[in-house]
């Protein structure tokens, strides 16, 4: 099983760019289907954006699609979300995770992912 840790949060204002990695241990991160999360307060976790266990395939919500860009390198067990053109309702603990398998198609569903980070905070200010 991977352990996953993230970085690259912060604050940033509106209109700005952030980029996430997660770095995963373990030897077997290419056969997990990975995913961002994020969390604000009050509000039910979400499933931001997953890609499927090469990186070809991925999946986005709809509120950041053309503005969030995931990619993994499995040579360097990492995942990393790239995030342009943010907006304060983007304010959120992001999370990575991992399911096991090596689907074709990203995994969409959090109660699918087993391993979880332990969240890096976004901050944009307007």
């Amino acid at each position: 099983q991977v352990q996953l840790v993230e970085s690259g949060g912060g604050l940033v204002q509106a209109g700005g760019s952030l980029r996430l990695s997660c770095a995963a241990s373990g030897r077997i991160f290419s056969s997990y289907g990975m995913g961002w999360f994020r969390q604000a307060p009050g509000k039910e976790r979400e499933l931001v954006s997953s890609c499927n266990w090469s990186g070809e395939i991925t999946h986005y919500a709809d509120s950041v699609k053309g503005r969030f860009t995931i990619s993994r390198d499995n040579a360097r067990n990492t995942v990393y979300l790239q995030m342009n053109s943010l907006k304060p309702e983007d304010t959120a603990v992001y999370y990575c995770a991992g399911a096991l398998g090596r689907a074709m198609l990203p995994f969409k569903d959090d109660e699918e992912y087993h391993v979880w980070g332990q969240g890096t905070q976004v901050t944009v200010s307007s």
